[in-house]
Parts: structure tokens; sequence; C-alpha cells
């Protein structure tokens, strides 16, 4: 199987982004506790955060979950810049 998603999805870039937002949009259409999905997600990321900042789980449980929160801090601040880059990408290329 090739590395391309192009290839083995048939979608480009814009159209994966915009069959995710779809997926988005419909999974916080449904009725339910929206506290309770976000709590979820956000409990998610942090666990592999946790992993990531601990693979062999040898750091106690509260100086982990510190670390896993800088660590996704850190994701968060990267993908802002890469976004702005983006968009300033986009802007110089009209």
């Amino acid at each position: 199987m090739s590395d391309d998603p192009l290839e083995w999805t048939g979608l480009d870039a814009e159209q994966r982004t915009l069959r995710a937002q779809i997926a988005a949009q419909s999974r916080w259409a449904k009725p339910g506790n929206r506290k309770r999905q976000s709590e979820a997600s956000s409990r998610s990321r942090i666990l592999q955060h946790e992993k990531l900042v601990d693979p062999d789980g040898t750091l106690d449980p509260k100086e982990r979950r510190l670390c896993a929160e800088a660590s996704l801090k850190a994701e968060m601040t990267r993908l802002a810049l890469k976004a702005t880059k983006a968009r300033q990408a986009k802007k110089r290329a009209k």
C-alpha cells in the first residue's frame, strides 16, 4: 500500500479536511452532554501525552500529569504556528 493518502482514499487534502469537518460537526449535532463528550476527548489527549512523556511509567503521577499538560500545550502551540505560516503563505500567493 502506498504512503500517499490520495491513492488509498481517492480524496485530496482539501476533501479530507472537509470530510473531517463533516464528521466533527455531525458528532456535535447529536443530542447529549457536550461537556461529557469534550471531557472524554480531553482525558484521551492527556493520556496520549502521558505515554509520550513517560513511556516506562516511572514518574510520579502528578509529575507525569504536569509534563503531559506541558507537552499538549507545546503541541497546540506548534499547530498554531503552522496554521499562521499556512495563512501567511496563502496570503502571499494571492
